[in-house]
């Protein structure tokens, strides 16, 4: 299995990564088409339909989030080889999986097949309970019930599913998707996550997990999906770290210490990140010297990654984000595997 990199993509960036404004439409046509000249494998947008608490406080204007699915449908036509993931969709949010379904399935096809699906159970509670005011849901049973959804949906011909979450019954979802087989993948650094990839799924997304703990959660999956009857070796372990360059380690760090990414994880550390409070995210991400990248990202690779899935380039400005990816594609990419 060759390995992978890939661009995380501000569809609903702005604001939390990035500052406001960012990602305007033409923004969004300029970094994909960027990232396929570079010669990234796909990039990875994430999933928000309303703002978050702390970036209302600090922005006076909401930040703009594009519906991914849809973004992904305008960008297939400006691009030819670059594929389309979701870094994660956020299944809570979505109560019908069946629109969800066939939204995925045109897109793989207007696409060309070039669509792989992330999932997960987002980010800030806050942002379900703002949708969901009287749902009292466990979400991630929710996730892992609204996969089983959508592979039975993509594979039989009439399918029907009744669920604590999703219910239907005899539809026929054509076409199917373009793939003969559209990867899924759970995203989220939980421990069941890797019972539900392990069980179901073609690979995993944790998120700036530190390398030891990465290291542990790759042996415990493949005991779990080798205990499951799977190959391991076809699964993609595809984190997703934050990347910022520097002539050395110290500018590096001073620049990232900048940016509206180092506010973002900081937020985390009350939710995906509530495990690492006392560690630095500059320790743990790939920022600093083109070295001091280059050999974390090795490291990172001998624990089993597979796919540096939707690296996050911290930047404050279109212009850096271009800079900070070629830098990456040129001096880094080359050196890691």
């Amino acid at each position: 299995m060759s390995l992978l990199f890939s661009v995380g993509f501000p569809t609903g960036m702005e604001g939390l990564t990035y500052p406001i404004p960012f990602s305007d439409p033409e923004t969004l046509v300029e970094i994909a088409q960027y990232s396929e000249k570079l010669g990234y494998h796909s990039i990875w947008g994430n999933d928000h339909m309303t703002t978050q608490h702390y970036v209302r406080a600090e922005f006076p204007v909401p930040p703009r989030f594009w519906e991914p699915l849809v973004t992904y449908a305008f960008l297939a036509a400006h691009t030819t080889t670059l594929r389309f993931g979701t870094g994660v969709l956020v299944l809570p949010m979505r109560r019908d999986i069946v629109v969800t379904a066939k939204q995925i399935a045109t897109l793989d096809h207007l696409s060309n097949g070039r669509v792989e699906i992330g999932v997960g159970v987002g980010a800030y509670r806050e942002e379900f309970e703002a949708l969901n005011p009287d749902g009292q849901v466990h979400r991630g049973d929710m996730v892992e019930e609204g996969v089983k959804a959508l592979q039975l949906l993509f594979s039989e011909r009439s399918a029907s599913f009744d669920g604590t979450y999703y219910k239907f019954k005899d539809v026929e979802l054509y076409p199917k998707t373009k793939q003969a087989h559209l990867p899924i993948y759970f995203g989220g650094n939980n421990p069941n996550h890797l019972r539900r990839t392990a069980e179901s799924a073609d690979g995993w997304v944790p998120a700036g997990l530190p390398l030891e703990t990465l290291r542990r959660m790759v042996q415990e999956l493949k005991g779990m999906t080798e205990a499951a009857g799977r190959d391991f070796s076809k699964l993609q372990i595809a984190p997703q770290y934050v990347v910022h360059l520097g002539k050395d380690q110290e500018s590096a760090v001073a620049r990232y210490q900048q940016s509206q990414m180092f506010k973002h994880f900081e937020s985390l550390r009350k939710s995906t990140l509530k495990g690492q409070a006392g560690t630095k995210s500059e320790d743990i991400n790939l920022v600093g010297s083109v070295q001091t990248v280059v050999d974390r990202a090795n490291a990172f690779r001998e624990a089993g990654v597979t796919h540096f899935l939707g690296l996050f380039f911290a930047a404050n400005s279109v212009a850096e984000l271009k800079d900070q990816m070629q830098m990456f594609a040129e001096e880094v990419r080359p050196k890691i595997g």
